[in-house]
């Protein structure tokens, strides 16, 4: 059979590999003949890979140290890690969720990758409507920001984080797809296409902590369409290896929402809930 899906002995950097959606799609890349290099805090035990790095996502640091344990060529990578906001506090949050991704691309892959390479992250549904103006005046001075230290200081320069954590996975959400955007200057005119999935509600090892969010499990459903159930991980893991096989090799810059119909009946004011959530009210009350 052809190898459509072109990973045969491809390097491939996961994060967030220890379980849910990056497992899965670790476990595809594994089984499509790739050299995978699985990340994340946790151990991580999938049959086949190359090497399990431990990293803290939140410490530039533990960044710099895992980064030393990778190959110096990298084809793929699939920024997949996250945390739900329920556990951390806001700015934490978003320096795991956003900081931790930009700092990669820019510092590492930026450097390692060539052409054909490519790039795809796993935001989220949570953060529709990063286009909108009362959102992007606020996360933007942290996407614009160069470098781990700037973009440290745009976001406590803010006073945001007295706020919620599930807030600052969010604002981080957004600031991610926006990323996906601003990326294309850099990434895909040299080759290296970025593409970001935005997963609906999915039965992952943080399901209790949005489910604990939303208020309850058959909230939580409501991000998943009408398909009546949550996701599982390899629903999400099977697109984003998609998204950066040659199979895809002309789409960049593509937000990939996999939510079983869900925010595009709301886009159509089809359904009766708009959800055009800004943090224009809450950034007033933060501040005041």
């Amino acid at each position: 059979m052809k190898d459509y899906f072109g990973y045969e002995n491809k390097i491939c950097v996961v994060t967030g590999a220890a379980s849910g959606m990056g497992k899965a799609a670790a476990e595809m890349l594994v089984d499509l003949g790739a050299k995978v290099y699985a990340l994340d805090c946790n151990e991580c035990q999938i049959e086949g890979i190359q090497s399990a790095v431990k990293v803290n996502l939140g410490d530039k640091a533990s960044i710099d140290h895992a980064f030393s344990q990778l190959p110096e060529s990298i084809d793929c990578f699939f920024g997949i890690a996250g945390v739900s906001g329920m556990k951390t506090g806001f700015n934490q949050t978003v320096v795991i969720d956003f900081i931790a991704n930009a700092y990669m691309a820019e510092t590492y892959l930026s450097k390692r990758m060539k052409k054909g390479g490519a790039i795809a992250y796993i935001t989220s549904t949570g953060g529709d409507n990063w286009e909108l103006e009362g959102n992007m005046k606020y996360y933007l001075p942290v996407v614009l920001a160069e470098g781990w230290e700037e973009r440290i200081s745009a976001l406590e320069q803010l006073h945001f984080n007295a706020l919620p954590g599930m807030l600052g996975y969010i604002f981080a959400k957004m600031a991610m797809n926006y990323y996906t955007a601003y990326s294309q200057k850099k990434f895909a005119s040299l080759g290296i296409r970025v593409n970001a999935l935005l997963p609906g509600s999915t039965d992952t090892g943080l399901k209790d902590e949005f489910a604990m969010a939303t208020g309850g499990e058959e909230k939580l459903k409501e991000g998943a369409g009408y398909a009546g159930r949550l996701a599982d991980s390899a629903e999400m893991g099977e697109p984003v290896v998609f998204l950066n096989s040659q199979m895809a090799r002309f789409i960049s810059g593509e937000l990939l929402v996999v939510d079983y119909g869900c925010i595009i009946e709301r886009k159509a004011k089809i359904t009766s809930n708009p959800n055009q959530f800004t943090f224009e009210m809450i950034a007033r009350q933060a501040k005041s």
